[in-house]
């Protein structure tokens, strides 16, 4: 749109936004995030920055992350990098050798973080740093802190990632939400998610793009005439789209498509706050109850392998 060319969007639901939107209150006048609800790598974005938005949309907690532990202890990742480093005591100095210098220089890593990964990166030395925690299987990046208060923390923010722990290149959803936080933050958006997704839709409908809900695609004839179509959706809907179109080894790649975990969500309106043993806690935006390193880690392979686990990885947040 933005290059002059006409866009249409066709939306199967009634509403535009999918999981970026607010959902039906519990109470009158409570705001509740439908789905997507903490912001870490939207705040740093260049695309939300130059939204042009009367005021800033986003609200800051004054803690970004707690991870309570059962013994009564919580370990705590804040905005600034030094001091969540002096919370975490002997592991204070190599969290910051891990995350202090991309942190620094997250809106130069961001151009490359925030866009496929084809060609020459921009900042390759910075990319290379990066990569250097985001690569390795978290669990080995976890085994470089000497305390497993930290190793907990670090495995509580990898397991973002709803895949097993052991695995190569997993540990980037953790390293990039991290680094991303230590340079703006978890933020929540005033007014909820949906708000910020209005004012997207409202610049696209500035720009000439046009918006059709209530209309699900189920082939190639539902789409109006056009030159390209680019297809958001399952990539078992991809293949029952196009059909007969696509290469056969291409459509066969699309149906063997296996999703990855799901998360449940619950909403809970709670009078006076949560009673968190820890003061603490009931101040962060985000809460994992994940218990130690042993438990996120095996608790990610148990849904990972399609087992319920004993005691599941629970991500609260405190809008």
């Amino acid at each position: 749109a933005a290059a002059g060319l006409d866009v249409h969007v066709v939306e199967a639901a009634e509403e535009l936004g999918g999981g970026a939107r607010n959902s039906e209150p519990l109470l009158a006048g409570l705001i509740q995030d439908h789905c997507a609800a903490v912001h870490p790598m939207a705040a740093g974005s260049p695309y939300f920055a130059d939204l042009d938005l009367p005021e800033s949309p986003w609200r800051l907690p004054e803690i970004d992350c707690a991870h309570p532990l059962d013994d009564g202890d919580v370990v705590l990742l804040r905005r600034s990098v030094d001091d969540t480093a002096v919370g975490l005591g002997d592991d204070g100095w190599r969290w910051r050798a891990m995350f202090g210098p991309s942190s620094r220089s997250f809106a130069a890593l961001s151009e490359d973080i925030l866009r496929p990964l084809v060609g020459i990166p921009r900042h390759p030395l910075l990319l290379a740093r990066f990569g250097a925690v985001a690569a390795l299987p978290p669990v080995w990046t976890a085994r470089a802190f000497a305390q497993e208060r930290t190793r907990a923390l670090f495995l509580g923010v990898a397991a973002h990632a709803f895949q097993r722990l052991d695995l190569p290149l997993v540990g980037g959803i953790g390293a990039g939400i991290i680094t991303a936080g230590h340079a703006v933050g978890w933020p929540v958006v005033a007014g909820g998610t949906g708000s910020l997704t209005s004012a997207v839709i409202d610049r696209l409908t500035a720009r000439g793009v046009t918006f059709e809900t209530g209309r699900r695609v189920r082939s190639r004839r539902d789409l109006p005439p056009h030159d390209v179509a680019m297809l958001d959706v399952h990539p078992h809907a991809v293949a029952e789209i196009l059909g007969g179109s696509l290469p056969r080894r291409t459509a066969a790649a699309f149906r063997r498509f296996r999703p990855g975990p799901a998360a449940f969500k619950v909403e809970f309106a709670v009078a006076g706050g949560v009673p968190w043993r820890a003061e603490e806690t009931g101040r962060a935006g985000t809460v994992h109850l994940a218990g130690s390193p042993q438990e996120i880690t095996a608790a990610e392979r148990d849904v990972v392998e399609g087992r319920m686990p004993e005691r599941p990885f629970v991500l609260v947040g405190q809008q």
